[in-house]
């Protein structure tokens, strides 16, 4: 690990923290003048070291974004038996403008997104090699791609392949600001700008970034996520090529068991990029809603109910099983049972089952065939193998029986123009409220998605 990434996210926090109140303000007693922060390399490390701890919060991508999608995109598999009023919103998708995990979320990622435009508005100060300017920029790329794709997918109509998807996206901010006290109003960028400039960013992060980056990003994290954003836009031949690129050459392996992919203190052989926690930094909300109470989470505040195991057809299969009793009597899920795992974001499972879709869409056989990338999957988790030919309903099946629970549910269903819970893939309640205070301080915002006021 490079010498400046040692720094602690104490030095983060003593050089440049930005309050989480829902006016996203510098808190003064922890922050210095912002061109003190802004004026070394050693400074800018550290912002970056505060840039990961920021996405990887509970809010962001350390629970609520996976969260969010896989319960507004919920039909009968699981309940919501929580007693918070924000969550039972969603899959009731019957959301309010005042929505605290929309609002939370929201506020979370645009903090990520300005600190990494401080980071890439300053690059000049790293003069100790280009090599290392460029993983720093690699880097801060990777994490607002990341971002503004969650953004773009949760308070945009979904991205249809051959349309100018000139729908309203999100705020398209490139510039960073020291004073993020003040209003910083922006017009909404299109979907389609959203998703160019996210693949402007992984572009970068690709070419900027390491093959190997110890737990930070690296080349094969932004192709990982390069793969998911060619899905979703159903450029099924690119999702090919980037899922490929990842599993031919990022060296990593499927885990020996499918239970050995889940509840990892450290990075498991199979995890592309995961967010840290441990006992001293990080949290896991994915812990707090679905973990029974001797597993550090509420009881069990998202449970499964039969409709989710009829979807495994081989009652042999781990997956189905891989489930236990939570604190009232339901069935939970076991991939979140340990409070300091770290969170995969990506893992190559999900790269598999990518190239095994692009290479149907596509009559291709990059790499292997559909059903040998799938196999592999089924094979560990002791299912009974398929035979060819696959179709792309057999794929979408798959990825319910290996990525449940981990975001991926709402998404798949919208991409491929499925109803979601008897509502049409694109209907305004499947979009999230743009947050009340953004529309009360920012004057370019325009209307609020349909069904929220204006």
């Amino acid at each position: 690990m490079n010498n400046l990434y040692k720094f602690s996210i104490l030095m983060f926090i003593a050089v440049f923290t930005f309050s989480c109140d829902d006016n996203l303000e510098i808190d003064p007693e922890q922050s210095i003048d912002g061109s003190q922060a802004l004026n070394s390399e050693q400074n800018i490390a550290a912002l970056l070291l505060g840039v990961y701890e920021e996405a990887g919060q509970g809010v962001s991508f350390g629970g609520d974004i996976q969260i969010m999608a896989d319960l507004l995109g919920a039909s009968d598999q699981i309940s919501w038996f929580g007693t918070f009023l924000a969550p039972r919103q969603l899959i009731q998708k019957s959301l309010l403008v005042d929505n605290t995990f929309v609002r939370d979320t929201w506020f979370n990622n645009y903090e990520t997104i300005n600190q990494t435009n401080l980071i890439i508005d300053n690059l000049d100060v790293i003069t100790s090699s280009d090599a290392y300017r460029a993983q720093i920029e690699g880097e801060a790329k990777f994490l607002r791609a990341m971002s503004y794709f969650e953004l773009v997918r949760l308070w945009g109509l979904p991205y249809e392949a051959g349309t100018t998807n000139s729908q309203p996206g999100v705020p398209l901010r490139l510039i960073g600001y020291e004073d993020y006290s003040q209003p910083l109003p922006a017009e909404r960028a299109s979907v389609e700008e959203i998703y160019a400039q996210v693949l402007s960013d992984l572009e970068d992060a690709y070419t900027n970034l390491p093959a190997s980056n110890d737990i930070f990003a690296d080349r094969y994290a932004a192709q990982a996520l390069r793969a998911r954003v060619y899905l979703q836009m159903q450029n099924y031949a690119a999702a090919r090529d980037a899922a490929n690129d990842v599993i031919e050459n990022s060296g990593a392996s499927l885990t020996g068991s499918f239970a050995d992919a889940f509840n990892n203190d450290a990075d498991s052989s199979e995890d592309l990029f995961d967010f840290q926690v441990t006992n001293q930094t990080g949290n896991s909300d994915l812990i707090t809603f679905y973990a029974s109470q001797d597993n550090g989470g509420r009881g069990g505040d998202i449970v499964l109910n039969p409709a989710y195991f009829a979807l495994f057809p081989d009652a042999d299969d781990e997956r189905a099983n891989f489930t236990y009793i939570g604190d009232y009597g339901d069935n939970l899920t076991g991939k979140y049972t340990n409070q300091f795992a770290n969170i995969a974001i990506f893992r190559l499972a999900e790269m598999y089952l990518i190239r095994a879709e692009g290479n149907i869409m596509e009559n291709t056989a990059v790499g292997q065939t559909p059903a040998e990338d799938v196999n592999l999957l089924r094979l560990r988790a002791g299912a009974e193998t398929v035979s060819a030919p696959l179709t792309q309903e057999d794929i979408l099946l798959e990825r319910q029986l290996e990525l449940a629970f981990e975001g991926f549910l709402l998404h798949d269903l919208k991409r491929t123009q499925n109803d979601v819970d008897g509502l049409p893939y694109n209907d305004p309640s499947l979009v999230l409220p743009i947050p009340q205070n953004e529309m009360d301080t920012n004057d370019l915002i325009g209307d609020n998605n349909p069904g929220y006021g204006s």
